[in-house]
């Protein structure tokens, strides 16, 4: 039996930000209609929330952690259905989508570890008491979530806050609101989550405000762009309430001098044209030593050439479509900016609909528009350094911190030039994109508020440490 049909519930009260087509960016097809959620509807499902959490928090962890196990195996179960979901409603190739979905059951099932973790620790204290803290639920926890990885970016919030004996609001991108949020309540129904303590709030920016306002939400986790992120921190912020931020990022891609160039140019294509380039962690600067910095940008060109650019579900293809015209305009845009700037193409730079050519650009510079920003899309600029030193100042410049890639057949040297570089995840021997539902996640600087999801970082992000204190009978005046 499918989990969604073609006419998309929702749970509780119907929303009143009226109908929306669910569209396919390949097609521009109609493949559903859902109720968008106005901001009035935010404040009814933070009171149902919270009413649903109370008894949920006192639930037995082993319930808990049942629930998400189920979970897990739901997203494997209906794996067919969903992956269908992501390729047409994200334009993910089928590769992403099953990367996505075998991350999400994982999530589920760390998540469940999470609700038998040890709940707090027993203090000393100078007085005849019994003192400890002790974990407890933060209550309500509001999820903003994007749309370029959606399902991940939405469960990796949800599961552990569910587990831990939170309620969610989770609002996710409109254009992706079915794979990032209405997949993630169908299978947590299944799985037996009790009613009203996820609500599926999908809307735009005034929503997503509307969530990290309300007063019954307690803690906020947002992934998007760091223009957005210092909004929402912002606003978090004059409620008195704690926000995750994991933002935006211009990750560098190290190759040093005596890399294998082939090896380095195939993590290369990989980091920087992944799902058409729409991930956080994307190689955006190619910083390459200049003894090898011709060879690669012409192996790097050869094998973008070489990649098949079309509707994932369709057809067997490398690159999907951008998940809208407006990304397209403005990945676009930075191209043709570079190229007035001075930078080279070397190859794409072209579109036809949404599908945008795998692009390599040369000859950058500092203020290179599709170098020093993030462009989110799948371009990849390439500049050469002569020192390590140079190459340590390069990719330490600039705002964001997000995820550092270094390429070298000196594995310890590459570690050691990573603790160099600020950043909030590293790799060596490895590109940028890399996610794991047991690691810290996060950037630093414009990147975000640091590791905030996977492991014991979960904790920390979804629970509030109590201390607490116990005597046998009540002490006198103390003076």
């Amino acid at each position: 039996m499918p989990l969604l049909e073609p006419t998309l519930w929702q749970d509780g009260p119907t929303l009143t930000g009226g109908p929306a087509p669910v569209v396919e960016p390949a097609t521009g097809r109609t493949l559903a209609t859902l109720a968008l959620a106005a901001p009035a509807d935010v404040a009814e499902a933070a009171v149902r929330a919270r009413a649903a959490q109370e008894s949920w928090a006192r639930t037995g962890h082993m319930e808990r952690a049942a629930v998400l196990r189920r979970a897990g195996d739901l997203f494997a179960a209906h794996a067919g259905e969903l992956r269908d979901w992501l390729v047409r409603e994200s334009g993910s190739i089928p590769g992403k989508a099953d990367f996505e979905l075998h991350v999400a059951a994982q999530e589920c099932y760390e998540a469940a570890a999470l609700a038998s973790r040890p709940a707090g620790q027993v203090l000393p204290s100078e007085e005849p008491r019994l003192s400890f803290t002790r974990r407890v639920p933060a209550g309500v926890v509001g999820v903003v979530a994007p749309f370029n990885a959606p399902l991940i970016l939405s469960i990796r919030s949800v599961a552990p806050a569910l587990a831990l004996g939170n309620a969610v609001l989770l609002k996710p991108d409109r254009r992706t609101a079915v794979c990032g949020g209405l997949a993630l309540a169908a299978v947590l129904a299944a799985a037996g989550l009790p009613a009203g303590l996820l609500h599926v709030l999908p809307g735009g920016a005034e929503t997503g405000a509307a969530v990290v306002a309300d007063p019954l939400v307690r803690v906020v986790s947002f992934t998007g762009s760091t223009a957005a992120g210092r909004l929402v921190g912002e606003l978090a912020g004059r409620h008195l309430k704690r926000a995750h931020l994991e933002l935006g990022g211009n990750s560098a891609l190290v190759v040093l001098k005596d890399a294998d160039v082939e090896a380095a140019v195939a993590q290369a294509s990989w980091g920087s044209f992944f799902h058409q380039g729409q991930i956080c962690m994307t190689a955006g600067r190619h910083l390459v030593h200049a003894s090898l910095y011709d060879e690669y940008v012409e192996r790097l060109a050869a094998r973008a050439e070489a990649l098949a650019v079309g509707d994932p579900y369709r057809e067997r293809v490398h690159l999907g479509p951008l998940i809208d015209r407006g990304q397209l305009e403005r990945v676009h845009a930075l191209v043709e900016a570079s190229t007035e700037q001075g930078a080279k193409l070397v190859v794409g730079g072209t579109y036809e609909e949404l599908f945008y050519r795998p692009t390599v650009l040369a000859g950058v510079a500092d203020d290179t528009p599709a170098y020093a920003e993030e462009v989110f899309g799948p371009v990849a600029p390439v500049r050469p350094f002569t020192t390590e030193d140079e190459a340590v100042a390069l990719a330490s410049a600039g705002p964001y911190g997000l995820s550092l890639g270094i390429v070298t057949r000196d594995a310890a040297r590459g570690l050691e030039l990573a603790g160099r570089i600020p950043t909030g995840i590293a790799h060596v021997n490895d590109q940028t994109v890399n996610d794991e539902a047991v690691a810290p996640f996060g950037g630093v600087g414009a990147s975000g508020t640091g590791a905030r999801f996977g492991g014991e970082a979960n904790l920390d992000a979804f629970t509030e440490l109590r201390w607490t204190t116990l005597r046998p009978t009540p002490p006198g005046h103390p003076f």
